[in-house]
């Protein structure tokens, strides 16, 4: 596996880790939908969070969150409303991003709450 690859991996296992300290129950990792792969779908409560994890070794080309682009959230748009008519779930959806950045002593993790909108 590349290397970005890996480290991607662990940026997920570090954001579901940090989402559950913050009481958040992780329903799903990884979950696809055509041409879709959402990270984490987790909830809170009666919040379903629609995670996308960005992680970084370097903020050298901008911050992790920045990365997320409009054909990215079409994606994730679509296959969220798929994962909730599927599970017949009733809940409050929300995007967020988790933005990873590994650096030598440890990880700084950013959790950005209602990260994008949709239409």
């Amino acid at each position: 596996m590349a290397e970005h690859n890996e480290l991607g991996k662990e940026g997920e296992k570090v954001a579901a880790d940090f989402l559950k300290k913050e009481g958040y129950t992780i329903l799903h990792t990884n979950y696809v939908f055509q041409k879709a792969e959402v990270d984490i779908i987790a909830q809170k409560g009666n919040i379903l969070a629609v995670v996308e994890v960005k992680t970084r070794s370097t903020l050298d080309f901008g911050l992790p969150q920045d990365f997320v682009k409009p054909k990215k959230i079409q994606l994730l748009v679509k296959a969220i409303n798929q994962f909730v008519e599927d599970n017949d779930l009733d809940a409050e959806v929300r995007f967020d991003i988790v933005a990873v950045h590994k650096k030598r002593d440890g990880y700084d993790i950013e959790h950005l709450t209602d990260a994008f909108f949709y239409f």
